[in-house]
């Protein structure tokens, strides 16, 4: 008889024992992908000097199912983030058993606030005053605990590139930063960045993870609790490790090259 994999787990051999085959094969793939990922931020740290602990790995669930999540967990993760709410949410409701840390990536609407607000713990993408806002006034009416809140920062703006895409230019971060800690149900975090494509950064994740650095040292200046760096995905996580990343986003070299969104 199989085990219900999104129910509280009592430990790991137990939960593989009552999975079905299917099910086995992916845990075990998932379990050496991770124990990959697991071992080059254990090098990274260790080549920049700074303890494991330091850094949190935040598997990127997008695209893949709930299933992948429930499986996930039972392997020790305890940090899963998700881009579209419409995926999202019917996935958290699944796992809201498991002791898991939600957090959001993709860029926000307005009109996916309240629904975010309801399952994540930490929205990385907070980009403008009225998201600010927003994410206020759903808090607050869910009478929830504050919500974290990071400043993602567009480095390609800083070049002026960038117009119209996700992400303030690096001289407006501390007066978002500044907002966010200033409105109530909210929690200033730190600040996020990807790497740019655009700009005099582009193609050189290094110097684009020092900038972000330099950036964070400013808000934590400001703001001393603002602690978190998230930076680095599957490509570059070594660069961001070396830089300070406090947390970086991995999705492809823990669960697979994705399928092209629908």
């Amino acid at each position: 008889m199989t085990n219900d994999i999104y129910a509280a787990f009592p430990d790991r051999p137990a939960f593989a024992a009552g999975l079905t085959e299917a099910q086995l094969a992916r845990y075990e793939q998932l379990g050496t992908n991770l124990e990959v990922v697991e071992r080059r931020i254990a090098d990274a740290c260790a080549a920049a000097g700074r303890p494991r602990e330091d850094v949190t790995l935040v598997v990127v669930t997008k695209t893949y199912p709930a299933e992948d999540t429930a499986l996930l967990a039972a392997l020790g993760v305890t940090d899963v983030a998700e881009n579209r709410d419409q995926d999202a949410a019917p996935k958290a409701e699944l796992c809201a058993k498991l002791p898991l840390t939600w957090h959001f990536v993709g860029q926000l609407q307005t009109n996916k606030v309240r629904s975010v607000v309801s399952y994540t713990d930490l929205v990385h993408s907070v980009d403008r005053a009225r998201l600010v806002d927003s994410l206020s006034a759903a808090v607050l009416k869910l009478e929830r605990g504050p919500l974290g809140c990071l400043v993602q920062v567009a480095l390609d703006k800083e070049a002026g590139e960038g117009e119209g895409r996700a992400g303030v230019a690096p001289d407006d971060v501390l007066a978002l930063a500044d907002r966010i800690a200033d409105t109530p149900g909210l929690q200033l975090a730190g600040v996020m960045t990807v790497a740019p494509l655009a700009g005099p950064l582009a193609g050189d994740p290094a110097r684009a993870f020092d900038r972000l650095a330099e950036i964070a040292t400013a808000v934590r200046a400001a703001h001393p609790a603002a602690t978190m760096v998230s930076a680095g995905m599957s490509g570059d996580l070594e660069q961001a490790v070396s830089a300070g990343a406090t947390h970086v986003r991995v999705g492809t070299a823990v669960l697979g090259v994705r399928s092209p969104l629908r």
